[in-house]
């Protein structure tokens, strides 16, 4: 994701954003102007990332924008490159490399840098095993969004450090976890608040509020069809 000062603020990238925050991609790649390919870029890069499917058109979107938008594209094309090693779908050789060339470039841009901070952290913690270098990063992307006043990846940091304090303070660790969940349904984004439910509750003890975050996540993982989320039920 990219704070939403990368949109357009009216008419079809309005309506395409909001389309977008809910999870509803081909809805929003529909209404978009033909002229804004950046947006159709990341749309399809998130549609990718959420239903594992998809990469071909991301690719292309994402080459599109090289001329124009190194800096970005790079950016996009990175997350394409970490998705794939995540899920294993079939890495490239020098997706690691270019994945983490790709995020540290975009810190130059002060609109991505909090951003690119972020999935540095997320390639330490799931790719390179140094949880120490990815909580620098989490609480760095933290401060990032808190003074741009970007609630959607103050969720993202929120929950990575909040998983990172689980086995020190369980507790605190789940105050963290609650922050990311509360405030990703504050904003309407559906998918995130999914993935939040299902790990909110996954560190709740049996009962109502860890069952009903575990049904409500699944009736938003199956319309949607978030993939790797329906795994996770």
């Amino acid at each position: 994701m990219i704070t939403d000062a990368t949109y357009m603020m009216d008419g079809p990238a309005a309506t395409a954003r909001m389309l977008h925050r809910v999870g509803h991609w081909d809805m929003a790649l529909a209404v978009l102007p033909s002229h804004a390919g950046a947006e159709r870029a990341e749309i399809l890069v998130d549609s990718f990332w959420w239903r594992l499917s998809g990469a071909d058109a991301a690719e292309e979107a994402v080459d599109a924008l090289a001329l124009a938008q190194p800096v970005l594209a790079g950016y996009l094309g990175a997350q394409i490159r970490y998705t794939r090693l995540l899920f294993g779908l079939s890495p490239l050789d020098d997706d690691l490399h270019c994945a983490r060339e790709g995020f540290t470039q975009a810190r130059s841009e002060r609109r991505l840098a909090g951003w690119a901070t972020f999935w540095l952290g997320v390639l330490a913690d799931n790719i390179d095993d140094d949880p120490h270098a990815a909580g620098l990063a989490y609480r760095d992307g933290l401060e990032h969004a808190r003074e741009q006043g970007d609630a959607l990846l103050e969720s993202y940091a929120e929950r990575h450090i909040g998983g990172h304090l689980l086995e020190q303070d369980h507790e605190q660790g789940v105050d963290h976890l609650r922050r990311s969940y509360h405030l990703r349904a504050s904003l309407g984004a559906r998918p995130q608040t999914a993935a939040a439910a299902i790990t909110l509750a996954g560190e709740l003890p049996p009962g109502t509020e860890a069952d009903q975050l575990r049904e409500a996540a699944g009736l938003t993982a199956r319309e949607l069809g978030l993939t790797w989320l329906l795994r996770a039920l």
